[in-house]
């Protein structure tokens, strides 16, 4: 037998050790910053928590009109915050980061709906909220930098307030330093008491940041710590699977997606808005964006959202129900054959609101007047009632009068269907849908640059619970967001599952190729 000298099994040793090791940093030899993500089961409790907010007015158009968290008018400014219409009750994914050194850890939301990072602060010791998630103690950390400056953010489903101070930020293998954060020192109870995460990292564009403070992903190019000025989500939809999905810095992985992205320039940064074209339910073109639509990619949200008119005849095709409101039957009673008469004359569907007085038309399409109305809850005679709600309810009517008008029916019957119609609802509560006509259900499209992205109803279907206690909810929600900033649709997780998303910061652009 030969002997094997020390020297020769030192050598071997050696370069078997750099060979692990090689293959252990070959994520970081990338350039990539890889941050596994955590997927936390859709919870039906948590929406209906976010709907019964959104009632009270934080959450949909009657409120978010009027002011932002620094209490200037929406309407004045083009730039104004539509942050206070998120809503983080039912979002999935998080991941984990470090504050201060040493790094104290806490779980966040990866946001591009938002700008600002936050977190709950040791001094948060009023608000009942606090006590369940992880808090930052500043007084530990050999890099916190005193700042205190006022901060308050409110989101649709509830609100933060606390203070701004620097400390380094742990992102992955890299350190951000001297991160400006927001320490939150009162948390809306009802929305944070439940929430599966401790803060908020947003990765929008510092034009939406409160107080103007810089977001963590501009210091990690500023300091040089990502090859590209570019950052990708994976999102895993298999909810047999334990891992959540990944989000890479620096780069895009490959083995996340299947042909070549398609590209489309940022239109208004502040949110990664673009634009896209028509919509299409099972093949057929609908003419909602033909002129064209807004939207933004938010990671921040679970479900896709869009104008109230729009999503509620989607929600009608798929077959989703939910309950009836009053403003429905008043327009129908009032308006309804004038609505008919005009559509037959050829008007433009988008202005019809405002020539009967129900809406106002600012060039682009109906928007809400500033006066109230009065609606009953038996004839549509008279109760308390606000014009957004009408004039939301005008529009639905007008869309589904235009659809029963193409089947050449009688006025009768068109009145008829679609009072059966406002009877049935598919209003911004409850969209339920029969969860064995899944595979029945048709494809809805969005036309995003040269290109058709569809989803199937796999996709934007949402199954809560098991078997015989199972529910099925649709992914599309009705969510009205005023001008200057709206209409938009924001495109969440329901998009962004299926469709690879790259957020290119460098060429102000954004990307969508099929999820590998």
């Amino acid at each position: 037998m030969r002997k094997i000298s020390f020297s020769h099994l030192l050598v071997s040793l050696l370069l078997l050790i750099l060979h692990y090791s090689s293959e252990a940093t070959s994520a970081s030899n990338e350039g990539f910053l890889r941050i596994g993500l955590k997927k936390i089961k859709y919870d039906q409790n948590s929406r209906f928590k976010a709907l019964l907010e959104s009632k009270k007015g934080e959450f949909l158009g009657s409120s978010v009109g009027k002011h932002n968290q620094w209490g200037n008018n929406l309407e004045e400014s083009k730039n104004a915050d539509i942050v206070p219409l998120k809503n983080y009750l039912d979002a999935q994914y998080y991941g984990e980061i470090g504050i201060g050194t040493p790094p104290q850890k806490f779980t966040v939301i990866f946001d591009t709906g938002s700008s600002n990072l936050w977190v709950p602060s040791a001094k948060c010791i009023f608000s009942l909220a606090c006590f369940f998630h992880a808090k930052y103690q500043s007084g530990r950390s050999s890099t916190y930098k005193r700042n205190g400056t006022s901060a308050a953010i409110q989101y649709g489903s509830g609100a933060i307030s606390g203070f701004f101070s620097y400390d380094n930020v742990q992102v992955g293998d890299v350190i951000v330093r001297n991160q400006e954060l927001i320490e939150a020192t009162s948390m809306s109870t009802m929305t944070f008491m439940a929430a599966k995460f401790d803060g908020i990292l947003g990765l929008g564009f510092q034009e939406i940041a409160t107080g103007g403070a810089v977001p963590v992903w501009y210091n990690m190019v500023k300091q040089k710590l990502v090859k590209e000025q570019v950052f990708s989500f994976w999102l895993n939809r298999n909810a047999e699977e334990k891992e959540g999905g990944e989000l890479v810095f620096g780069g895009v992985d490959p083995k996340h997606f299947k042909g070549q992205h398609t590209y489309v320039p940022v239109t208004d940064k502040g949110y990664w808005q673009f634009d896209i074209g028509d919509i299409l339910i099972g093949g057929e073109t609908t003419k909602y964006c033909a002129g064209g639509c807004s939207a933004i990619a938010d990671s921040g949200t679970s479900l896709l959202a869009g104008p109230s008119n729009i999503v509620v005849s989607i929600n009608r095709a798929i077959g989703a129900a939910a309950v009836a409101h009053p403003e429905c039957k008043a327009i129908v009673s009032q308006y309804g054959r004038a609505i008919m008469d005009l559509l037959l004359a050829k008007a433009q569907p988008e202005k019809i609101c405002s020539k009967i007085g129900v809406c106002t038309f600012d060039e682009t399409h109906d928007v809400s007047l500033k006066i109230e109305n009065v609606v009953s809850d038996k004839d549509g005679r008279s109760s308390g009632g606000f014009s957004e709600a009408m004039c939301s309810a005008c529009e639905m009517a007008v869309l589904w009068i235009q659809d029963e008008l193409k089947q050449n029916k009688t006025q009768e019957d068109i009145i008829e269907n679609v009072n059966e119609l406002c009877d049935r609802g598919l209003n911004q509560d409850e969209t339920l849908v029969d969860c064995g006509r899944i595979s029945q259900m048709p494809n809805v499209s969005f036309t995003i640059g040269d290109r058709l992205f569809e989803l199937t109803s796999k996709d934007y279907i949402l199954k809560v619970g098991e078997g015989s206690a199972a529910q099925c909810i649709s992914g599309f929600i009705p969510f009205d967001i005023p001008p200057p900033r709206g209409p938009l649709w924001i495109l969440g997780d329901v998009f962004m599952g299926p469709y690879h998303t790259v957020f290119d910061f460098g060429k102000a652009r954004v990307g969508f190729a099929e999820a590998a």
